[in-house]
């Protein structure tokens, strides 16, 4: 039987997705204000995003097919590189995005 075709089942899956995602991250907005995260965790929380998105990038960028990749043929390793140094000059998001997709695409397109 497979189970992804039976209604009770994914209603079980949708219940149990939703209880896990309102416990797990608004269980900082539903504590009594007496209890406080100590000033340590709450910095160290900040970085969290960006923690994950370096994450997600560094796989998506730095590996093809489950194996490192590193060669002068990484076309997202050289836009990576275009991105990284525009936000640095500038510290404009929108610049950033912007230049790292129009290097990844004329690599691409003409490389």
């Amino acid at each position: 039987m497979n189970h992804f075709h039976d209604w009770g089942y994914l209603a079980a899956a949708f219940a149990g997705l939703t209880i896990a995602t309102v416990v797990t991250r608004g269980s900082f907005f539903m504590l009594p204000a007496r209890y406080a995260l100590p000033a340590q965790v709450e910095r160290a929380l900040r970085y969290a995003p960006a923690c994950a998105l370096t994450a997600i990038v560094a796989q998506g960028v730095l590996t093809k097919n489950h194996e490192p990749y590193l060669a002068i043929h990484n076309f997202q390793w050289w836009a990576l590189v275009a991105s990284a140094a525009v936000f640095v000059k500038t510290r404009n998001m929108v610049a950033t995005i912007a230049v790292g997709m129009a290097v990844f695409t004329v690599l691409r397109l003409w490389a």
